[in-house]
């Protein structure tokens, strides 16, 4: 049986076309590189496949993804860690011929880890947002969803998403006057801005709150919110 000491953890930034041909494998494998992609690229830290993700896979389609699996050390041993720049920007080369043999080697799932989008179009923007969240949307890459460096799981909604989600809300989005749902867990437990005040401070509230008096902050405004998404440290508060 392979243990965890005989794997090594690898990370890949991917586009959305790539990312659903490995979902339909199951999250098992990568798939055939193309005519024009001779070399199978893994990186060996998040960080460089974040910087691939959001300066290179967002500007080509829209969407990042920064996704982390698992391989046997010892098939690992035959290739060469290569240096590309700084001493964090290393990779593997795999040879496309060599991918199907990589992929035997894959222990457990392939894991989509983060995903980043691209600017969100003026359009989206109908209802008043503080101008920090709105330049965080409208940048070269935003945070959309993923796990953060704790296990924390966050989900940022798009302008559009937030109307969406408030107005399915239905009554209790009335009883939360000045909500503005910019995120959540992916479940239960929601993101707001309370827009009655200035600056509008993050809160917690969940899907069957009767209110704000039941609502627990997580970050003095959405300024703070970002830095903490940002660089991986943000977790939620689920006690006032």
């Amino acid at each position: 049986m392979i243990g965890v000491s005989d794997t090594m953890t690898l990370w890949r930034p991917t586009g959305q076309a790539e990312l659903d041909l490995v979902a339909a494998s199951g999250w098992r494998e990568w798939p055939p590189r193309l005519a024009d992609q001779p070399i199978f690229y893994p990186v060996l830290n998040r960080w460089y496949a974040t910087k691939i993700a959001r300066e290179w896979n967002v500007p080509a389609g829209g969407v990042g993804h920064v996704t982390q699996f698992a391989v046997e050390r010892a098939h690992l041993e035959q290739y060469q860690v290569q240096q590309v720049g700084g001493r964090d920007v290393l990779e593997y080369w795999i040879p496309a011929e060599r991918l199907a043999e990589f992929n035997t080697h894959i222990v457990g799932a392939i894991v989509a880890e983060a995903e980043y989008r691209g600017p969100v179009d003026d359009e989206e923007f109908t209802t008043p947002l503080p101008a920090e969240w709105r330049s965080y949307l409208q940048g070269p890459s935003w945070y959309r969803r993923g796990w953060l460096t704790d296990e924390t799981h966050v989900w940022l909604n798009s302008p559009r998403e937030m109307l969406e989600l408030q107005a399915a809300w239905g009554d209790s989005t009335a009883a939360h006057p000045g909500i503005a749902i910019i995120g959540g867990d992916g479940a239960r437990a929601q993101l707001a801005l309370d827009l009655r005040h200035d600056p509008a401070p993050v809160m917690l509230v969940d899907i069957g709150s009767s209110g704000w008096d039941t609502a627990v902050p997580q970050a003095h405004d959405v300024g703070e919110l970002i830095e903490r998404i940002e660089d991986g440290t943000f977790s939620f508060s689920f006690a006032g």
